[in-house]
């Protein structure tokens, strides 16, 4: 037993940052970040909180599979740009919905939302649930140094979310874990602690090795796609779309080239929304959806990663 996608929804600030309006700030301009990473411009939080993207997202999926708050059985949510540590992104959405249900936070950073799936999978199997709702919601520009051209221009803010539901649909996953700090890092605030002798230097702001990080990528994608087509006795041509993480355009598309894929398989949106973190799938799932791009039993590929290191992908059935 698996699940089936039920209604998804998004929601992004109304702000959007332009390449333009980034060089006013640092050292870069326009064809430099979109020749560099693939974006035009990305959404920015100005009142927005991640609690309250993330429970407008949660709400708009909701709505689109024509549930009540009261029809989940659980929430899972993911972040590394909480309002707080405790209470939990999950806690905060359900609070905000009115749910009645377990909830909790699962952090895998940018590969977060396919643990999410992952973990209500095995519910689902155990008959568990019936409908789990899971989130994933990011205030990139609370933890990005405005100050470094490298990592600000990357980032935005937004949330995705979908209701999943218990159906027989087919469903495989594969998933890496490199754990180590020396490639993605955000540290957190030091603290005050009088005893403390260890580093209290850094600043709890995304540090990254792009050039790691792109190696990294590229190689996770080209091998996890094909991981999942030969463990499947499937090709390429039986997959309607592959919805990557949307972190770099240049990551995909060399993936695209390591791994034989064709571009054009690939959804992207990066150069609208820049890299949102655990939240890109389920906002590229939520536009595809409303655009009409997806029909049932349309088989896809979602694949990411990111600190941890970690990176998944996943075959599901719409």
């Amino acid at each position: 037993m698996s699940f089936m996608i039920r209604g998804t929804g998004m929601y992004v600030p109304e702000k959007i940052v332009t390449n333009d309006d980034l060089s006013i700030l640092v050292e870069t301009n326009d064809e430099w970040i979109q020749k560099r990473v693939g974006i035009k411009e990305r959404h920015i939080a100005v009142t927005e909180t991640t609690s309250e993207m993330g429970y407008r997202a949660a709400q708009a999926a909701l709505d689109n599979a024509g549930l009540q708050a009261d029809a989940l059985d659980l929430i899972l949510c993911a972040t590394v740009s909480g309002d707080t540590v405790s209470p939990s992104l999950a806690c905060m959405v359900q609070n905000k919905l009115g749910a009645d249900c377990m909830a909790y936070d699962i952090n895998a950073a940018c590969s977060a939302f396919l643990f999410l799936l992952e973990t209500a999978e095995g519910y689902f199997a155990r008959g568990k649930c019936k409908n789990i709702l899971v989130v994933g919601a990011e205030r990139m520009s609370r933890i990005v140094d405005w100050s470094d051209r490298g990592t600000c221009v990357i980032f935005g803010d937004g949330a995705g979310a979908a209701v999943l539901t218990k159906a027989d649909a087919p469903y495989d996953s594969v998933f890496t874990v490199h754990g180590g700090d020396s490639v993605i890092k955000i540290p957190t605030y030091p603290g005050k602690s009088p005893f403390w002798q260890g580093d209290v230097s850094e600043k709890p702001y995304v540090y990254m090795n792009g050039q790691e990080t792109f190696k990294y990528a590229v190689t996770a994608i080209a091998n996890d796609v094909h991981t999942l087509l030969d463990n499947n006795g499937l090709t390429m041509d039986d997959i309607r779309y592959i919805v990557p993480h949307q972190a770099n355009y240049r990551i995909i598309d060399s993936a695209a080239k390591r791994g034989g894929i064709p571009l054009e398989k690939f959804y992207l949106n990066i150069e609208r929304f820049g890299n949102t973190s655990s939240a890109s799938i389920p906002m590229a799932l939520d536009e595809m959806n409303r655009a009409g791009l997806l029909t049932r039993g349309d088989r896809l590929i979602l694949c990411a990663f990111g600190g941890g290191l970690a990176n998944a992908a996943c075959l599901i059935t719409w």
